[in-house]
């Protein structure tokens, strides 16, 4: 079959359709959405001024029947991707090679795992990945690196020799629990000392309400945007996602939108964006206008619980980093990538270095799971 499909590259997702891309996906990831990934496009956040190039594939059949998509990106730098690899660009520029462009199968900004070959046909999903390959291949760029796939992804490419990387994330696991109490009930009697002193501390100042689907106005939008204006300005410079961005998918995305805003009286003065998925509670940026001890434990951890347990979803997945989500009941998850690097002399050491790594992180999830979690021994 995959012998009589025509590869072809979309310079815009517009160009393959909403109807197309959304056929061909097999769960309800927000971010794998049409919806999603042309509102990038659309409000100014992925272009090749940003650094990221769109250069999204579809193989078709002889019919003209699209039966793969993959979202793909040239990139000139390595933000906004979550899965580092400045090392390896500075140590192959030092010995006279060109790291930049290369390629990036990723969903820009969003360290979500997700379909990364999106197609019901295991063949077709191969294919794709090989079709990445060539085009890295062809146009001579150092590098293709396909970020947050699925397992079963990552272990196909690790099978057609890409080199495997893997990390972890801290998630929150629904176990069939009636309301936060009931969690706290399985945790050991200091951590849940700890997280209603945390809660109360801070509810005890200010006012946490939920703003969801069609309830949020494009004020909400204004706040929440200001909120993370701030804290990008204080920590890391200008944010990866324009204003109009967040309008944008309130047009397409409503019903998948939840926002969770900290009131001082009538004030907002801090707030978290989610995005509900099928099953899942997707944190994703929040900011603040305040300082207050406990805040962001509250506004992007507690209250997301609340909500997944109130909706029934089974998990929250907080976003990248922080060991200190473990202590509150986050529980370490892998992560996957997959790395194909053309010249075999930055191959060699960086895949002696990922099968070290690869290690390292196996054990550190295995200690924290065993010696660090929150949980009573023997839940």
């Amino acid at each position: 079959m995959t012998a009589s499909l025509t590869l072809k590259l979309h310079n815009r997702i517009g160009d393959i359709g909403e109807s197309a891309w959304n056929e061909l996906r097999d769960n309800d990831n927000p971010f794998t959405s049409f919806a999603y990934l042309d509102a990038l496009e659309a409000t100014g956040c992925v272009d090749q001024a940003s650094g990221w190039q769109p250069v999204h594939l579809s193989l078709s059949d002889e019919a003209g029947i699209i039966r793969g998509v993959m979202p793909l990106y040239v990139k000139y730098h390595s933000m906004g991707e979550y899965v580092f690899d400045q090392s390896w660009a500075r140590a192959y520029e030092q010995a006279g090679g060109d790291y930049y462009p290369k390629l990036q199968g990723a969903i820009p900004f969003t360290p979500v795992t997700g379909a990364r070959l999106i197609s019901p046909d295991p063949e077709v999903r191969q294919a794709l990945a090989q079709a990445a390959i060539s085009l890295c291949d062809s146009n001579k760029l150092s590098s293709l690196h396909i970020t947050f796939p699925r397992e079963d992804e990552w272990k196909m490419m690790g099978e057609m020799g890409m080199l495997q990387r893997q990390d972890q994330q801290f998630w929150w696991d629904n176990n069939g629990y009636a309301g936060f109490d009931d969690f706290l009930a399985q945790l050991s009697s200091n951590r849940r000392k700890v997280i209603r002193r945390e809660r109360r501390d801070v509810q005890s100042r200010l006012d946490l309400r939920w703003h969801v689907g069609d309830e949020i106005t494009e004020t909400h939008l204004d706040q929440m945007y200001t909120f993370i204006e701030s804290t990008y300005d204080r920590k890391w410079g200008a944010p990866y996602l324009t204003r109009e961005f967040f309008s944008r998918i309130r047009e397409t995305m409503r019903d998948q939108l939840a926002l969770v805003f900290a009131y001082d009286g009538n004030e907002a003065v801090a707030g978290a964006i989610n995005f509900i998925g099928g099953d899942t509670l997707y944190g994703r940026q929040w900011g603040t206008l305040i300082d207050i001890p406990f805040l962001h434990f509250e506004v992007c951890y507690y209250q997301a619980i609340d909500f997944a347990i109130a909706r029934g979803l089974k998990r929250v997945e907080a976003g990248t980093q922080g060991e200190h989500k473990l202590s509150r009941g986050y529980l370490p998850n892998p992560v996957y990538s997959a790395h194909y690097i053309r010249d075999q002399r930055l191959r060699a050491p960086v895949e002696a270095y990922l099968t070290r790594e690869r290690e390292a992180v196996v054990e550190q999830m295995q200690m924290l799971a065993e010696e660090a979690s929150p949980f009573k021994k023997g839940e």
